[in-house]
């Protein structure tokens, strides 16, 4: 199955409506990533919010919206966002998509952890 695409139809601040062809499935669902590439070739992270009607969605940007306009192609990862775990990730910095911030390599994202997932118990965690 190919990969859920879809266009931008208006740019709001950090606000994003983004149009599929009802032929390409259901609508990403709730907390999911999109993926679009702005006119610099830099790729920003959205994350759907809400469903608005039948073919759009209402996402966040996840990084300064400069660069997109009407009509770029927006891809649905079918996932939400994730931050990478283990030991690699000791102290790093990265910023809220999991990318590292701190000049040192990528760290992979296989196997992490879902940023809206549930919290811990409280009688799991540990000082």
């Amino acid at each position: 199955m190919s990969a859920q695409t879809g266009k931008i139809t208006q740019v709001i601040g950090p606000v994003i409506d983004v149009a599929f062809d009802k032929s390409s499935g259901d609508l990403p669902n709730i907390f999911d990533a999109l993926e679009v590439t702005n006119q610099k070739g830099i790729t920003i992270v959205l994350e759907t919010q809400s469903h608005v009607g039948e073919d759009t969605i209402r996402a966040v940007a996840m990084d300064s919206t400069d660069g997109l306009s009407r009509g770029l192609e927006v891809v649905a990862t079918g996932s939400a966002i994730t931050m990478p775990i283990g030991d690699d990730i000791y102290g790093r910095l990265f910023n809220v998509v999991g990318d590292p911030i701190d000049g040192l390599p990528e760290v992979s994202k296989a196997g992490g952890y879902a940023i809206h997932r549930e919290p811990p118990l409280f009688e799991d965690l540990t000082t």
